[in-house]
């Protein structure tokens, strides 16, 4: 019997090597010297681009200063390479980005070069990767039935920036430059959009996908890694914070009071005042990388096929919510929780209990070990969100601000693009509208809100489809993590995440990676029916000689 056994294993191992296409040895060199001479080409061409961008440093040192130097030479070197590697490109801009703000001000000292140095990437990568995939006569929007609402959009975008920025810029009292500003205001809005068929051709493959996921994984894990040690040199007074300032200084953000990493913060703990950036320029743009890095860790804890990867993704998780409580960021404190829950009911993870059960009770260890560990910080984060929920709600704030805007409108197509952008200040003056909704109605008016709705709900709505198409369990389940965020964030007024990193870039990156797992679905589907296929063939095959013998 153990001989007939034996005999039959090695017989179906045989039937499974005639199954497997053979490679010829020519075929496998061939495509091993094509390997080695793209290798020999991007090392040449990174030595050759980072030459002419240490010549060019080299210069501005000596006319300039290092920080110019180092700017004006990498961001000539950023942009040579991303050009001819424009996958490499936004790979780059994908990981630049959570740590713009710390180069910026521990390496930059806030030159406005650095600051811009992720569009180094993104822009000339978007451009490179455009001509490639229209040379392929492939569509760039993805998916095409986005583009009717896009267009109305952008119609509507381009009609104000002629009739309404135009006009203050050619009328007899231009009130400073309201065409640059219009511009910039229009890249703010839409500049990111063609994120979504930038991350749909750069992700090729399944492993392609799984590189990204991890990848955000791994940055989640070291920018709040880096927020904990940030918030432990604050505490323990290796940074000083804004201990020991006066009257309103102890409740504002400063860059003086930067510490380890990212820009501006505010420490005051004689004032329970506390509001850490992490690695960001600005404590806001943090919650919302908090918030943000809650979708992707909680999509790989999940659905990631690595067990590995699923425990470092849960780490990534437990460090979110430990970077919630600890930066003083109510709106994290608040969501995080919140969007966990959801997350687990629009997943059907709360109805896997095999898995729910172990997720439930070590979040509550975390929980109420923190709160064991630190009772009192615990108790004034609490205190400090039920505070200000009192003093000013949410709903409240939303409505005066709509309110005001509404009151203040001009026209169909609102006051001009830039209008309320921050970062356009610099060609004029501007509005602080710190709702997203109203801030749209003051700068492209009702007619311009009514376009961005239009376009956002087409884009959930063929989210939806998208994600409910696909078979395979754990794709299905990115996807669901994937849409509850566009959903989320398509209709979120409170702030304006949509115009500030981080959320402005992952916003259309997720749509891209969303609109991306119809085919990595096929792909998984295709290599399951090739291995049923050798499966069944040696069952079959098996069982034959088995009916033989016997």
């Amino acid at each position: 019997m153990l001989k007939s056994k034996q005999k039959s294993k090695k017989k179906s191992q045989t039937n499974k090597e005639a199954q497997v296409p053979s490679v010829s040895k020519k075929e496998l060199a061939a495509q091993q010297k094509k390997v080695e001479r793209e290798r020999k080409a991007m090392i040449q061409s990174f030595l050759t681009y980072g030459g002419v961008g240490a010549a060019i440093g080299l210069v501005l040192f000596f006319v300039a200063d290092v920080k110019l130097a180092i700017a004006g030479g990498g961001g000539v070197a950023v942009l040579l390479v991303s050009c001819k590697y424009p996958r490499l490109a936004i790979w780059g801009f994908l990981i630049y980005m959570p740590f713009s703000g710390t180069i910026t001000y521990w390496i930059g000292g806030g030159n406005a070069l650095f600051q811009l140095a992720k569009d180094g990437f993104y822009i000339p990568g978007a451009i490179a990767l455009y001509r490639e995939i229209k040379a392929k006569k492939l569509p760039f929007l993805i998916p095409p039935q986005l583009g009717l609402a896009l267009n109305i959009l952008l119609l509507v975008c381009l009609m104000t920036l002629l009739f309404v920025n135009g006009a203050q810029q050619f009328g007899p009292k231009p009130d400073g430059k309201p065409l640059p500003m219009g511009l910039l205001g229009l890249k703010v809005f839409l500049g990111y959009i063609p994120l979504i068929g930038c991350t749909y051709y750069t992700i090729r493959n399944k492993k392609e996908f799984l590189w990204l996921t991890r990848t955000h994984v791994i940055l989640a894990v070291i920018c709040c890694g880096l927020g904990v040690v940030q918030y432990w040199f604050l505490s323990s007074g290796r940074c000083p914070g804004t201990r020991g300032y006066v009257g309103a200084d102890l409740f504002k953000a400063t860059l003086e009071a930067k510490c380890l990493v990212g820009g501006s913060l505010v420490f005051s703990p004689e004032v329970n005042m506390i509001r850490l950036p992490g690695t960001f320029v600005a404590p806001w743009q943090w919650a919302w990388f908090l918030i943000a890095n809650l979708f992707f860790t909680f999509a790989s804890a999940f659905n990631d096929p690595s067990f590995l990867w699923k425990i470092l993704s849960f780490l990534g998780m437990a460090l979110v919510f430990v970077n919630s409580v600890i930066s003083g960021q109510r709106i994290a404190l608040a969501l995080v929780p919140v969007m966990t829950v959801i997350l687990l009911v629009a997943t059907g993870q709360i109805t896997n209990l095999k898995r729910f059960i172990p997720i439930a009770v070590g979040l509550s260890i975390l929980g109420f070990g923190a709160m064991a560990l630190f009772p009192d910080l615990i108790t004034e984060r609490i205190d400090s969100f039920v505070g200000r929920w009192n003093a000013s709600p949410p709903t409240d704030f939303i409505a005066h601000q709509a309110e005001f805007t509404s009151k203040g409108q001009a026209g169909f197509f609102g006051h001009g693009l830039g209008r309320a952008t921050n970062s356009a200040r610099m060609f004029g003056e501007i509005k602080l509208i710190e709702t997203y909704y109203p801030k749209l109605l003051y700068e492209i008016g009702p007619v311009g809100v009514i376009g961005f709705l239009i376009f956002v709900t087409t884009l959930s709505y063929l989210g939806f489809k998208t994600y409910r198409s696909v078979k395979d369990k754990n794709l299905r389940g990115y996807g669901a993590s994937y849409w509850v965020f566009v959903l989320f964030i398509s209709y979120n007024t409170y702030y304006y995440p949509l115009d500030v990193d981080p959320v402005a870039v992952y916003y259309w990156v997720v749509a891209g990676l969303l609109f991306k797992l119809p085919d990595l679905d096929r792909e998984v589907a295709q290599e399951k029916l090739e291995a049923e296929e050798l499966g069944l063939l040696d069952e079959k095959g098996s069982s034959k000689k088995k009916q033989k013998k016997k």
